[in-house]
């Protein structure tokens, strides 16, 4: 029972299980019906597998929501750590997680033009698939948008486990660089989009940072303790007279 209580443990539980809804949404359900350079082919796969579709969009919701209790557990593990940096964590992802919410109605767009419904007979059949992507490619800049936020909330993070004293600094290192590639990738389309797979396959590597700490968290647990250095800086800083 102590072990299921391990408040490290619960935090990374959390962040696999939203992780895996995330999975789902953002990378087997377009592999499975998105179709690079042809619209067409795109439209009738989400029309012929609706059901698949439908639930990646479930997923990416019920994905996000699970990340606000995801960050909220992490600002609880690691808050007396430094509570300003925690803070900061905090809020910047959960500045993110609204956008990823908004941008799902793209994927709602998408759908409902690939169906065709009635309302939608004024538009011919190549003009509902060229909307169709378009909505999936407004999608995807959607996540570029906040993907920025998914890289900065990664720096204050990291901080916080490097300074943390009870989980493994090297961690926290992996974290930092793992935030350095999200604006690297999600810039590449907008700043050198004939450079993007290139930035991509070389940022790959540093991609495994979160997973290889929400795994450590599972595996290991992690219990808070108060940052003795930042509490005796604080304690100072309090007993110093007001200098009115």
């Amino acid at each position: 029972m102590k072990s299921t209580m391990n408040p490290g443990r619960c935090a990374g539980l959390l962040y696999v299980v939203a992780s895996i809804f995330g999975v789902f949404a953002l990378l087997y359900v377009p592999g499975k019906l998105l179709v690079d350079g042809d619209a067409a082919a795109t439209a009738r796969n989400i029309a012929a597998s609706e059901s698949l579709f439908r639930l990646g969009i479930a997923a990416e919701l019920i994905g996000q929501a699970m990340f606000v209790f995801v960050a909220l557990a992490l600002y609880h593990l690691l808050k007396d750590v430094n509570p300003r940096h925690a803070l900061t964590m905090l809020t910047l992802i959960l500045v993110a997680i609204p956008i990823a919410f908004f941008n799902e109605v793209n994927s709602v767009a998408a759908l409902t033009l690939a169906r065709g419904p009635e309302f939608l007979t004024a538009f011919a059949q190549p003009q509902r698939d060229a909307l169709t992507r378009l909505f999936l490619n407004l999608r995807g800049a959607g996540f570029d948008v906040a993907e920025i936020f998914w890289a900065l909330w990664l720096f204050p993070l990291g901080w916080l486990v490097y300074r943390s004293g009870f989980i493994p600094r090297v961690l926290g290192v992996l974290l930092i660089l793992n935030g350095f590639t999200y604006p690297i990738d999600s810039l590449a389309p907008l700043l050198a989009p004939h450079l993007e797979r290139t930035v991509h396959r070389w940022t790959m590597p540093f991609q495994f940072g979160e997973l290889i700490f929400m795994f450590w968290l599972v595996i290991m647990g992690a219990t808070p303790k108060p940052n003795s250095a930042y509490l005796n800086h604080e304690a100072r800083r309090l007993q110093q007279p007001d200098q009115a």
